[in-house]
C-alpha cells in the first residue's frame, strides 16, 4: 500500500558525500538500506542533488568552506550505486551556478526550471519524508523550508547522517527540526504504518 499525498525526498545521496568521497559524511552509505526499503511505499520519489560548477563559491579555492564536490560529469556527483534509482520519479539540482550556494532542496529546479515546491503542489503532496545527507546541513535546511511552506515533514532518523563538524551538530539539528514541528521517525515506524 502506498502512502497517499506523500513524497520521499532523497537529499544528496551522492558519492561525494559517502565514504571515499570528496566531502564524506561518516557512515553516509549506511542509510542506503533503509532508503531502498522505504521506496515501495511512495508513488513520488524525488532525487535532490548538489550540482556545482568547478569554480563554485562554496569551494575552498574560491574562499568557501568546502573542498570541491558534486561537480557534474564526475563520479562524485552521481548517486550512490547501491541506491535503487529505478523508482525515482523526479530530479532536482541545486546550487548549480558559480555565485550561489544553498543547502535547501527547495532552492533547486528540475530540467524544465520548475521548483520543488511547484511540483509538490502540482501533485497535491502534503507530507514529506526526508532522508539523506547531511542531517546538519542540507537535510536540516530542506526540512525547515518544508515546514515553513506548510508541509507535514517527517525526518527518517535511521536514513540520515550528520557531518558533525562540531561534535553533536547532527543531534542539535534533529532537535531544532523537531522544535519547529518536524516529526522524527524510524524507517521501521514508516514501514509499519
Amino acid at each position: 500500500m502506498k502512502l497517499t499525498n506523500s513524497a520521499l525526498l532523497l537529499v544528496d545521496i551522492q558519492n561525494d558525500f559517502c565514504p571515499g568521497g570528496a566531502l564524506a559524511v561518516p557512515d553516509g552509505d549506511r542509510i542506503i538500506g533503509p532508503v531502498n526499503r522505504l521506496m515501495p511505499l511512495f508513488e513520488m520519489i524525488v532525487d535532490c542533488r548538489d550540482w556545482h560548477p568547478r569554480d563554485h563559491c562554496s569551494f575552498r579555492p574560491q574562499g568557501g568552506p568546502w573542498p570541491p564536490h558534486c561537480i557534474p560529469g564526475t563520479q562524485g556527483a552521481e548517486l550512490h550505486p547501491a541506491l535503487n534509482q529505478s523508482r525515482i520519479t523526479h530530479r532536482f539540482r541545486k546550487a548549480d551556478t558559480r555565485e550561489r550556494d544553498s543547502y535547501s532542496e527547495f532552492s533547486g529546479h528540475d530540467e524544465h526550471g520548475h521548483s520543488l515546491d511547484d511540483i509538490l503542489k502540482r501533485h497535491r503532496t502534503r507530507k514529506l519524508y526526508v532522508v539523506g545527507l547531511a542531517t546538519d546541513y542540507c537535510v536540516r535546511a530542506t526540512v525547515l523550508d518544508g515546514l515553513a511552506r506548510g508541509y507535514e515533514v517527517y525526518v527518517v532518523t535511521d536514513a540520515v547522517r550528520a557531518v558533525d563538524v562540531k561534535p553533536g551538530d547532527g543531534d542539535r539539528a534533529l532537535a531544532e527540526m523537531a522544535r519547529q514541528g518536524a516529526r522524527l521517525v524510524s524507517s521501521r515506524e514508516v514501514l509499519d504504518l
